[in-house]
Parts: C-alpha cells; sequence; structure tokens
C-alpha cells in the first residue's frame, strides 16, 4: 500500500489519492463519455492497495496509464497521456524560453542581473546558463521546505544562489602584505615575493583576480597604502644602487634616510648628492605613479570567472602618513583623476577613503593635502567613497596614531557597502575576514499584508510578529547554507583558504575549512523601508517624523534579533541595508501580481535601496543625512548614504567637502557623491553637460551617462536591469 510519494523536486509527501481522481477526471471530461465515478473509483483503490509503500510521482502516473489501458475507456488513457506530454513540455518550456532569452543576447531582468557581467559573450553565457540551471537545483535539493516556501512566495531572496552548491563564501579583504612578503602559488604558476612597486602592484591584481575566481562576491585590499608603501622605499633604493653604478659612488648610507615626502622637483641648481637624491625621488615618483596607473587599467581589463566579468575590487587608503604611504596615495589619485584609455573614467577598483581625524580630516592634518585632492578627483571621477573612522560604531580600543600597523584596526569596506569589523570569534578588525553569505527579507510585503488592519497599534503589531517568523526562517536558512559552506576543503580554495582568510594558514589541504570560516558573517538583508513605513503609516521615513520612529524600531528590532541570532548558533550575524541590484525589482513584480498598484508602494517597478529616503523624494543633502544617519549604526553588515549633487563638480570640490562634513557630523559610517558626468561610447570623452546628445569630440551620437547603480559604476546603463532604469530616470538631485 503507498504510504509516502516522492515529488519531482526531491521531496517526500504523504500520499494523496485525490490528486489522482482529478487527473483522471480531467482526462475523462475530455471524451464524449464524460465521467466514470466508478471506474475512476476502481482505478484508485487498485493503484493505492498494489503499490509499493514509497512511489514516486512517475510512477504512480504509469501505473495509472496502465489500468486505463486495461479498462474499456482506452480513450481517456489517450488523453492522459497527452495530459501528461503536455505537462512534462511547458514544465521544460520555461528552461527553453531562458535559454533563448540568453541566447539571443536579449535586454532582460535575466540577463541583466549584474551589471558588472557580460552576459552577451560565450563565457557570460555559459555562466547564465549554468547559473539559471542551477538556481532550480538548490530550490528542490539543498533548502528546506520553509526556506523555499519564502522564497516561491517572495518573502525571502538568497543571493548568489547559483553559487550555493560551489560552497564558495561572498567576500574577503585581502591581507596583501601576507603574499607581497611570502608569495602565493595560483593554478600553475607561481608568484615570488615582490621587491619593486612595480611587481607589488601587480600581485595585488592577481590576488584580487584569483580570489574573485574562488568566491562568488566580491574581493578588497583593506589598507592599499600601508601595503605597498615598503615597495616605494625598496624601489628608491634601487634608483640609488643605479646612481652608485653610474658614478662610482657608495651612496649606501643614504638607503634609510628621512625623506618627508616623493614629490618631484626640478634639478636645476642643484649639486653633489642633493641632485642625485632628487633625481632618485623624482624617478622613485615616476615609477610609483606607472604602477598606479598599470593598477587601474589591470583592473578594468583583467577579467575573471571565464573571462566576461572584471574583477569586483575596491580598495581602502587614506591613512599612511610615511612618506611612502604618501606617495602611493597621491600617485594612485593622480592617475584616477587622468583617468584611462582616452581619458575615461575608470570603473574599478572601486576606492574608499578611509576618513580619520587626526590624520586626513583637519587643515592641520599631515594628510589633508591628499583629502583635499581626494575630493577632487571624486568630483571628476566618483571614487573615491568615504568611509568615516571617526564614527562612533567604527571605533577600535587598539588604534594609535603612532602605531605603525595602526591599519588593523581601522575598518574598511566593500565599495558596493559590505562591512566586516565586530567578531565573537577572532580579532576585531576587517583584514582577513568576509560576508560567508547572507539573504534579504521583503519587509513590504509583510508590511501590505497588515496595512488593511485598521487599529494601528494592532496592525503594527501584527507586522512584527510577522517580522519575527521570517528573522526566524532567515537565520535558520543561512545557518543551514553555513553547514552547508562549511564541509569544503581547503585545497578546493587554494588562495582565499592559504593566504587570506584568518587561520587558514593552519588548514592542511584536505582539511574542511569549518575551523576558520566562522569569523566572517552572515547577513540578514532587507529592501524598502521606505515603502515598508508608506504601508503602515501612509508615509516614508523621509517625510513623517512618525515614520522615522518606526523606521528605527523596525531595524533596530532586526540588530537585536541578529544578535540573539548570535548568541543561539554561535556565528556572527549582522543586518545589510541590502544592495539591492537584480533584486530591485524582483521582489516588487511578485506583490505586483498579489496585492496589484498600490500608490506610493508598488506603484513603481522597484523597491528602494535598503533604508534609504525614496530617490524621487525632495529634500536637502542635510535632511537626508538625518534621516538615513541613525541606521548605520544599527546595520553593522554594512550601509551607504549617497547625495546626488547637480552641475559640473569637478569645478566645485568644494561641494564634495561639504557632504563629507555631513558624513562627520552625522555619525554616518559610509558615503559617496553622485553626480552628471556624460561619457561618449565612441572616443571615451567625458563632460557634465545636461543632456548632452552629441560628442563635441568625435560627434558621436552614442553617449550614455556614467552613473552609480549601488555602490559602484557601471560603464553603460545597458547593462542595467528595467527596474534600476526605472529608479535612475527617478533621482533627483538633493539641495
Amino acid at each position: 500500500m503507498i504510504q509516502t510519494v516522492v515529488k519531482r523536486d526531491g521531496r517526500i509527501v504523504g500520499y494523496n489519492e485525490e490528486k489522482i481522481k482529478a487527473a483522471i477526471r480531467k482526462a475523462m471530461l475530455q471524451t464524449k463519455l464524460g465521467e466514470d465515478e466508478a471506474l475512476i473509483m476502481k482505478i484508485v483503490d487498485r493503484i493505492g492497495v498494489t503499490g509499493k509503500e514509497q512511489m514516486s510521482v512517475e510512477e504512480i502516473q504509469d501505473r495509472v496509464e496502465v489500468e486505463l489501458m486495461k479498462s474499456t475507456r482506452k480513450e481517456v488513457a489517450k488523453r492522459y497521456i497527452a495530459y501528461r506530454d503536455k505537462r512534462s513540455i511547458a514544465r521544460r518550456a520555461k528552461t527553453r524560453d531562458i535559454f533563448l532569452e540568453i541566447i539571443e543576447a536579449k535586454n532582460n531582468d535575466i540577463t541583466r542581473e549584474n551589471a558588472n557581467m557580460n552576459t552577451d559573450s560565450p563565457a557570460g553565457m555559459m555562466m547564465k546558463f549554468a547559473s539559471e540551471t542551477t538556481k532550480p537545483f538548490v530550490d528542490d535539493y539543498l533548502l528546506s521546505d520553509e526556506a523555499r516556501e519564502a522564497v516561491r512566495n517572495g518573502y525571502l531572496h538568497i543571493h548568489d544562489k547559483d553559487y550555493y552548491p560551489t560552497k564558495s563564501l561572498t567576500c574577503v579583504q585581502h591581507p596583501l602584505d601576507r603574499i607581497l612578503k611570502a608569495g602565493f602559488i595560483a593554478g600553475h604558476g607561481e608568484s615570488r615575493p615582490a621587491k619593486r612597486i612595480e611587481t607589488a602592484s601587480i600581485i595585488g591584481c592577481i590576488s584580487l583576480e584569483t580570489a574573485q575566481n574562488e568566491m562568488h562576491g566580491g574581493q578588497a585590499i583593506p589598507a592599499f597604502d600601508f601595503y605597498l608603501a615598503p615597495y616605494v622605499r625598496s624601489s628608491f633604493i634601487e634608483e640609488l644602487k643605479q646612481l652608485e653604478s653610474l658614478s662610482g659612488e657608495d651612496l649606501s648610507d643614504l638607503y634609510d634616510m628621512p625623506i618627508d615626502d616623493y614629490v618631484k622637483r626640478p634639478l636645476d641648481g642643484l649639486t653633489g648628492r642633493d641632485r642625485l637624491v632628487a633625481h632618485a625621488i623624482n624617478q622613485t615618483a615616476s615609477r610609483v605613479h606607472q604602477a598606479m596607473e598599470a593598477f587601474i587599467h589591470n583592473m578594468n581589463t583583467i577579467h575573471s570567472r571565464g573571462g566576461n566579468q572584471v574583477v569586483f575590487s575596491s580598495i581602502n587608503y587614506g591613512t599612511d602618513t610615511s612618506a611612502e604611504g604618501r606617495c602611493i596615495i597621491r600617485e594612485l589619485l593622480n592617475s584616477t583623476y587622468e583617468g584611462v584609455g582616452n581619458g575615461a573614467t575608470a570603473i574599478f577598483p572601486i576606492q574608499i577613503w578611509k576618513k580619520k581625524r587626526g590624520v586626513n580630516y583637519l587643515p592641520e592634518d599631515r594628510n589633508y593635502d591628499l583629502y583635499e585632492l581626494a575630493c577632487k578627483v571624486t568630483a571628476r571621477r566618483f571614487f573615491p567613497n568615504f568611509v568615516n573612522l571617526d564614527a562612533t560604531f567604527n571605533f577600535h580600543e587598539k588604534w594609535d596614531i603612532n602605531d605603525p600597523e595602526r591599519y588593523k584596526y581601522e575598518v574598511a569596506t566593500m565599495g558596493c557597502r559590505t562591512r566586516v569589523f565586530e567578531n565573537r570569534y577572532g580579532e576585531k578588525t576587517s583584514i582577513g575576514r568576509g560576508n560567508i553569505s547572507f539573504s534579504t527579507i521583503n519587509i513590504v510585503r509583510l508590511a501590505i499584508e497588515c496595512m488593511n488592519i485598521v487599529d494601528p497599534e494592532e496592525r503594527v503589531d501584527r507586522f512584527f510578529k510577522r517580522l519575527d517568523e521570517m528573522l526566524e526562517i532567515t537565520a535558520r536558512q543561512l545557518c543551514d547554507r553555513f553547514d552547508f559552506q562549511k564541509t569544503a576543503l581547503a585545497k578546493q580554495f587554494p588562495l582565499v583558504m592559504s593566504r587570506l582568510w584568518n587561520g587558514a594558514e593552519s588548514l592542511k589541504p584536505n582539511d574542511t575549512i569549518e575551523p576558520v570560516i566562522n569569523q566572517g558573517t552572515l547577513g540578514i538583508g532587507f529592501i524598502g523601508l521606505a515603502e515598508c513605513l508608506i504601508a503602515l503609516t501612509g508615509k516614508h521615513h523621509g517625510e513623517s517624523k512618525e515614520a522615522q520612529e518606526l523606521g528605527l524600531r523596525i531595524v533596530s528590532h532586526m540588530r537585536s534579533r541578529a544578535n540573539e541570532f548570535s548568541e543561539r548558533y554561535k556565528h556572527n550575524f549582522s543586518i545589510l541595508a541590502t544592495p539591492a541590484e537584480g533584486l530591485s525589482g524582483k521582489f516588487t513584480v511578485k506583490d505586483r501580481k498579489s496585492f496589484g498598484i498600490l500608490e506610493g508602494i508598488t506603484d513603481k517597478i522597484y523597491y528602494t535601496n535598503s533604508n534609504h529616503v525614496p530617490v524621487y523624494y525632495h529634500c536637502s543633502p542635510r535632511h537626508k543625512a538625518q534621516v538615513e544617519a541613525p541606521y548605520h549604526e544599527l546595520t553593522g553588515g554594512g550601509h551607504i548614504f549617497y547625495v546626488e549633487i547637480d552641475g559640473d563638480a569637478t569645478h566645485n570640490p568644494k561641494a564634495i567637502m561639504d557632504i563629507v562634513d555631513l558624513i562627520d557630523k552625522y555619525n554616518i559610517g559610509y558615503g559617496s557623491i553622485n553626480h552628471n558626468r556624460n561619457r561618449c561610447m565612441d572616443c571615451g570623452y567625458e563632460d557634465a553637460q545636461d543632456n548632452l546628445t552629441e560628442c563635441p569630440h568625435c560627434h558621436g551620437t552614442d553617449i550614455d551617462k556614467l552613473q552609480r547603480i549601488t555602490g559602484y559604476l557601471v560603464g553603460t546603463t545597458d547593462r542595467w536591469n528595467k527596474a534600476k532604469l526605472a529608479e535612475l530616470s527617478d533621482r533627483v538631485v538633493h539641495k
């Protein structure tokens, strides 16, 4: 007798004879003789009694066919067989349609899920084929029933679900000094330790590229200036040795001479050793500039993941006050300002200025001149963004301005916004750590389900009850994924699990990564706080004090629950202000289908990113800062504040400094500035004119507006999905 049934997705459920009856009845109703209830009961009883204790759906359907063919109603058997074939074709058709859209290089939400990926290339197509066939496998075999239902019904989004079976982690902040000092083996090649700035620059690129192929998220260097600074001095010594070979003079006493700055100056009027030292400094500065130029060029041309994607890279810098560190910073900024190729803005690496009082923010600070240069570069090139080391939640008690390794205690961020700092299971640091995986809750859907409750208090209470249910499901889903990831072997990630992840040096190739990965974070994200608040209160947090109070209450509650989960499951849970790109319209599509068009909620094809004030809402930068700032302390997994400014920012770097002042004043963790920047796709010419339609340089008409999509830039909006394009068109200037 049949007791249980194995469904097509692998789930085991109880036997339900009503489903067999319904299928036979449907076939009978398509024939002239119509329904025969007695025959239906006879067939169902026979199958139920004579079947195995556990059978698959296909086995049961085969038995139905046999019983119908043995009956007097063979025409019903034909209808039933035709129905089975039709259902099978329908299941395959969905995959077929998706594949055809990839093959035909159509612009849609599938092929434009990630704007940094070229899905039109052969390698990009292969990745999308793999991605779209892997996701259903994850749903069917790797997710729990409750997680699968939450995803299917639009309550939960599992990020990088296509990478789930690979057991890869999301991202890591590279301790580049380990590689520069010891070298590493990647693939079939071996990298020796660096000796000069050019080599150090190249190894930095290779480290980012190699790790990108071992992980599903971004790659970052947390202290780019500190890591590369020693190779400025070694290059200076090389220049002195060159002069020794030319002059025959012993200059070894100058190798460790104090140098205030590596700034080029004319040699006219200089004689003797002064002239030799100035020449060596000039040559060193030129080499550093070329190395930084090469680094930026490589990060925009070196491809990873089978050749379809440039490395999703970020670098943090700004706090090294040594002459060598300042040289790295200065020449990196100068190279960024000049642009790549024919002067185009570099998309990668995402550059992040680490703003710190006493180091680079106040006029009397050692690196203040470089901060001014950073603002000038941002005004033209969008980068660097600014991470605020002075924010109360970015403080580290071990940080000391006199410590040459103080960078270990400085928070660093991924360009998109991901933040890793606090650590229950090791040193509090960003270095050698990253996010393990993250998932995002659709808080808008939860609010919509409660919005028709008349009593406001009861409405909000019901929302929090539903939120708690989803938080529990999300925490369990992340733990399940962690338990799957931890079974990976160290040899599966030859660079990440040998040189990069903290503690990995103790692992042998066939050891699992379980002992070390718990220093990473599990992120619980959210999207659409503005729409959620409109559903619950009628207004968003940018326009209502009441809504703002509720918004802070919601995210504070999520933060408290994340702390509870950390204790319960013994992981580093954090709340993330989700950088929604591909997700920006996915939830909205499902919610529109379920609830229709709701004014201020589902009337646009995207939800507002995380805790941001809606992009269409007119307000001043100060008001936006006041509203969004309190959420940064609550979202330890990552956050970003951005401001849209008007006009040509290249002539007004003071406007950039004013925004950074807001970041400082309102205790904001991380921020960036958007402004108008046109780019000719034919020749690369850039300017800030409004509504530019023809390039003044080559007269081409293929003009693209360079814009930030989440925390990073995209070279062309042609790769943006429909939801993000709609959001872009709605963005207003903050003034």
